[in-house]
């Protein structure tokens, strides 16, 4: 797994802001990744064994838990002035203090004191499949930390079409499936900014063509790598880990980890939650028609709808009477957005019992990469969401056009794809909401001065060509321009690799190992070439300083990084509605 490590994931030691923002380091790991709301889940509280349901009635009863209670607990006096210190003190810490709570509630349900707490735990722990994070080597690396030690969290959601399960078949047909490998049907990457005060949800239509790498299976076995095959197929080509691989290659974005749910899941959650809010402008009934077969039996009237059970599975899987592969990503975003949404008014992650309910169906219904396989780090991840305000939660679906060798496949319109994977690499938040950050840098922890960089020519610099980074055709001799570039600015020791490193974006690195001294002098190389002090970062495989010119950097002596600023999606990149249009032919009166 290398990089991945759930606890503390995305931080350096404690989170400088993490009071700030509601959280408590000490109680639930507040730097760690954070989790996809809308995730999914299985059986109810109710179907679980009757000593499992018993302990969680005593974690219920004797937890004395929830925000409310957790205010009373240091009044300071019990007279009137005492009484009104401790509302001040209540309004001043109270989103920490219900955190606290939180903590405890699921600690007194999950571990109680007797034996029987332990036994649910681990049942839970049960509940939940693994897999490896990844099926190949993308080459892409986690980003650097912020100026605060922060790092932003990516996760790959993945909704698979799988019948190999009884349930799946039930609600999904396609009976004569069952042997046929799993599609990625829906593939959403979740991104939360390293100060944890935004996220974006972007979609990736299930029929674009894509490279995909070569991916190895958990079982041993290898798929070759392929240019022209959809997205949707990298599940069966290994499983999610190159479904995971595969994005890692496109975007040039670093995914910490990938969630993955099937039909029953959907179901299971929208029952848990107690139905998702969606919202058609007209009545919709997404059935056969002469000209096109099949569709998902959808059927709502006008106006918003709490949809769940089989109806939230139709609603995802829709795709005809909203239009097309984009319009169904819009409306899948809906649904997160009204599930995120609700689960926040019902203050989920403080209500022990439905608390207790998600976390049952969660663990039976999702499967999750392998660094994520516990309740607690799942618990973790969701608690970090719920920072997340809505207007700060931006969807988008990449833009797509028909692809040139078959009109029913798409194609990513290269120049919006580029912009938005830029943004996320250099987490540029999608919307404008946000505030300037204030907070300054910490202070450093190091005794010693840093480094001054050593003469150019004193060491060597080895320059791959990495222009292929993004599918496209590498620019021939790039390495050995820039390489030039090099020795003509002082660094004679300069030199142009004959090995390619395809990646999205430029980035200098050094060995780890050389600690500030082999910083100082990447630094030295990047600001000759005009490149961020961003670009430059550690690896420990490297045997000296290495500087991949990437897909953003085909042309120039000089590097220009591209000017983007919050908000600055592409045209028709961002999707979030507040009601979907209804195609002509699938639109109903409600009364038939």
């Amino acid at each position: 797994m290398g990089q991945n490590s759930v606890r503390g994931e995305g931080t350096r030691g404690r989170v400088p802001r993490a009071r700030e923002l509601g959280w408590d380091d000490d109680l639930h790991d507040a730097g760690e990744a954070t989790g996809a709301g809308g995730g999914a889940p299985g059986e109810k509280a109710a179907d679980a064994p009757a000593s499992t349901r018993a302990e969680r009635r005593r974690g219920n009863a004797g937890g004395g838990t929830g925000p409310g209670r957790g205010g009373t607990g240091s009044g300071g006096g019990t007279g009137a002035g005492g009484r009104a210190a401790a509302r001040r003190r209540a309004k001043k810490t109270g989103k920490r203090r219900a955190l606290r709570w939180v903590a405890i509630a699921l600690s007194v349900l999950i571990l109680g004191t007797a034996g029987a707490g332990y036994l649910y735990y681990e049942h839970l722990n049960n509940n939940i499949r693994g897999g490896s994070r990844a099926g190949g080597d993308s080459g892409v690396k986690k980003a650097p930390p912020n100026a605060l030690g922060d790092t932003p969290l990516n996760i790959l959601l993945i909704g698979s079409d799988s019948r190999a399960d009884a349930k799946n078949v039930a609600l999904g047909g396609g009976k004569n499936l069952r042997e046929a490998k799993p599609l990625a049907d829906v593939q959403m990457l979740l991104h939360v900014s390293a100060d944890r005060q935004n996220a974006s949800i972007v979609t990736i239509p299930r029929d674009t063509i894509v490279p995909i790498p070569e991916c190895k299976g958990e079982d041993g076995s290898t798929y070759r790598a392929t240019t022209t095959e959809p997205i949707n197929e990298t599940l069966g080509r290994g499983g999610p880990g190159c479904t995971l691989t595969t994005w890692e290659s496109i975007t040039g974005v670093y995914i910490d980890h990938w969630m993955m749910i099937d039909f029953a899941g959907v179901v299971a959650m929208a029952d848990e939650v107690g139905g998702v809010p969606v919202c058609v402008k007209t009545g919709v009934h997404d059935k056969p028609t002469a000209r096109v077969k099949g569709g998902s039996g959808l059927k709502l009237k006008a106006g918003t709808t709490e949809i769940q059970g089989k109806q939230a599975l139709q609603w995802l899987r829709t795709r005809h009477a909203f239009g097309n592969d984009q319009g169904r990503a819009k409306a899948q975003h809906m649904y997160l957005n009204g599930m995120v949404e609700k689960l926040q008014k019902q203050n989920a992650w403080s209500d022990t019992s439905q608390l207790t309910g998600l976390a049952e169906t969660a663990t039976k219904a999702l499967q999750v990469s392998d660094e994520l396989k516990s309740v607690k780090k799942l618990f973790d991840l969701s608690m970090q969401l719920k920072n997340v305000k809505m207007n700060r939660l931006t969807t988008a679906t990449v833009p797509t056009v028909e692809w040139s060798q078959d009109r029913n496949k798409l194609e990513m319109v290269k120049s919006s794809a580029d912009k938005m994977w830029a943004m996320l690499r250099d987490d540029i938040a999608f919307d404008k909401n946000g505030k300037p950050a204030t907070a300054k840098p910490k202070p450093s922890t190091s005794a010693k001065p840093k480094a001054t960089p050593e003469a150019p020519g004193s060491f060597a610099v080895t320059v791959a060509n990495g222009t292929a980074g993004t599918g496209d055709a590498p620019v021939e001799g790039r390495a050995k321009a820039v390489a030039d570039t090099l020795t003509g600015k002082g660094f004679t020791q300069a030199d142009a690799s004959k090995e390619a490193q395809p990646r999205a974006d430029s980035v200098v690195m050094y060995p780890k190992a050389d600690g500030d001294q082999g910083r100082a002098n990447a630094v030295s190389v990047a600001k000759a070439l005009g490149l961020p002090e961003a670009k430059v970062r550690p690896d420990a495989k490297a045997e000296g300083i290495t500087l991949v010119v990437g897909a953003d950097w085909r042309e120039g002596d000089v590097y220009k990084a591209p000017a983007v600023e919050a908000g600055d999606l592409p045209e028709g990149a961002d999707d979030k509605a507040t009601c979907m249009d209804i195609y002509s032919v699938y639109q109903w009166d409600g009364k038939s």
